[in-house]
């Protein structure tokens, strides 16, 4: 069993090791749905930990159907992760019939070797999810994101365990979607997954005594005197989840 804790700044990427996490998806902008974080971000938690670093490389919000000019900002991106002794990047690209574009997906992945790849969940975005998973096994990634097609885990868990069964040992199936400590033996017990991820952010309020709130720096509405954060405790309960769940023989090893 793999737990994967996804991040968004180095105070988060310690508190995920610290915690018991296994390996982390390293964004920018998870508010967003997660972008490509500056080199300096990915040097940093590079240097300050020892469980594998996956990048993220997705140029901006938004759809996965990127211009040429986008797509050349993503080598540039995996060359630089590459650079920084990443372990891995995570990305994906569509078609605009929202079908997987295995043609420049498979570039990326060559480009991005020896570091592994996980097609993200753009997948869930595709118009069949089953016709998806063989279109991205055949661009050699290594793993696959996927919430099976739904908002959460649990309402596309007959998906996710249909998914699984067809990846065999094709590829790997990591699961996400709302994953916690109160429901993650069940997901991982309908499923047969054996690789999961998490983002476990929780609201952090600003120290900061002055606050402006009629004063907004980005969209209107959002509070900017609050951020998130990972923290140890979720990390580790989520952990003892899975351990405890191999202790009692509820899961396969």
């Amino acid at each position: 069993m793999v737990l994967e804790i996804c991040v968004d700044s180095l105070g988060s990427a310690k508190a995920a090791q610290s915690g018991g996490g296994q390996r982390i998806e390293l964004c920018s902008d998870l508010l967003e749905g997660g972008v490509t974080p500056s080199a300096g971000l990915i040097g940093a938690v590079r240097e300050a930990l020892t469980i594998p670093v996956f990048v993220i490389v997705r140029p901006r919000a938004g759809d996965f159907l990127y211009t040429s000019e986008e797509f050349a900002v993503m080598k540039r991106d995996i060359v630089e992760a590459k650079a920084y002794g990443a372990n891995g990047v995570v990305l994906g690209i569509l078609l605009q019939n929202a079908q997987v574009d295995v043609e420049r997906t498979r570039e990326l992945v060559e480009l991005a070797r020896p570091m592994e790849v996980t097609f993200h969940r753009a997948i869930d975005r595709a118009e069949n999810i089953d016709e998806a998973l063989e279109q991205v096994i055949a661009t050699g990634a290594d793993r696959v994101l996927t919430s099976g097609g739904k908002q959460t885990a649990e309402q596309g868990i007959e998906n996710l365990a249909r998914l699984v069964a067809k990846a065999k040992d094709r590829i790997g199936v990591m699961v996400c979607g709302r994953i916690r400590r109160d429901n993650i033996q069940n997901i991982a017990r309908k499923t047969n997954a054996s690789e999961f991820h998490a983002s476990l952010r929780k609201k952090i309020k600003s120290p900061v005594t002055y606050q402006d709130s009629a004063l907004s720096l980005g969209a209107v509405g959002i509070d900017e005197f609050t951020r998130y954060a990972v923290v140890p405790e979720d990390v580790r309960a989520l952990r003892e989840a899975l351990e405890t769940a191999h202790e009692d023989g509820v899961l396969k090893a």
